[in-house]
């Protein structure tokens, strides 16, 4: 019998941003209730820039005029962190964790999402690490570090929200709007860019999953998004939802 705590895997797809902070406001508050176990929730975002609430609107390079020209949604957020963009092909986990059945520890849990990320990125041959300061993961290129995936997270009674930022096959050029978490001197990349070739999104997602439940120590299970909302409302057949969840992981 597997002996780790559960940790739901709810995969959005393609989300608004509004709309997946408010899930994840609904789930941080049935989690505080311990109606719920862990949840990881991973989406793809139409172009977004958020602002944390430690930065700087001036790190904003785009005006409202432009921002409309290009489509591009732009929120304050209360994650921490500066300001950073959201878009197609990025991959961004929003993990809805109690810190007390972990670690009560802020740096170390940054530090297992950059660990998490970090083990995803080696299993394509690229070594990807911390840089002293800012949160995130970085690889080495000819023009210097550049940022491969960033991080902001939030806590509430040491329930997690927000989170992890992956750039698989990002339109880069849309950082250009910004000045990605308040850093003048270094770019942002992606793991194409990286590699020099596409690479499906699905098998990065995996691998993320993978090392996410590794390096909490959680089994995962794979809910729709029906099934958690059903299991939200309180519907009577999500005792029926919970047994029928496939378990991707042990």
């Amino acid at each position: 019998m597997n002996s780790k705590k559960d940790c739901w895997l709810i995969n959005l797809g393609r989300i608004a941003y509004l709309p997946a902070c408010e899930l994840q406001h609904r789930a941080v508050e049935a989690r505080k209730a311990h109606a719920i176990p862990d949840i990881l929730f991973l989406c793809e975002h139409p172009p977004v820039i958020t602002l944390g609430r430690n930065g700087k609107l001036e790190n904003l390079r785009a005006s409202d005029r432009v921002l409309r020209q290009m489509n591009v949604e732009f929120h304050p957020t209360d994650r921490g962190g500066d300001i950073t963009y959201h878009g197609p092909g990025q991959i961004v986990g929003y993990p809805i964790l109690d810190l007390t059945e972990h670690r009560r520890d802020v740096r170390w849990y940054v530090q297992q999402l950059e660990e998490t990320m970090i083990r995803a990125t080696r299993e394509f041959g690229i070594e990807a690490r911390r840089i002293e300061g800012p949160h995130g993961i970085w690889i080495e290129t000819p023009a210097g570090a550049e940022k491969l995936a960033a991080l902001g997270v939030h806590l509430s009674r040491w329930v997690t929200s927000h989170g992890f930022a992956y750039n698989v096959s990002t339109d880069l050029r849309h950082f250009d709007l910004i000045v990605p978490c308040g850093i003048t001197d270094k770019r942002a990349t992606s793991l194409e860019r990286a590699l020099g070739r596409s690479v499906d999104s699905s098998e990065v997602a995996a691998l993320l999953v993978k090392h996410f439940g590794e390096v909490f120590d959680r089994h995962i299970m794979k809910l729709s998004r029906e099934e958690f909302e059903a299991i939200l409302s309180g519907d009577a057949k999500c005792g029926a939802a919970i047994k029928a969840a496939e378990h991707v992981h042990g």
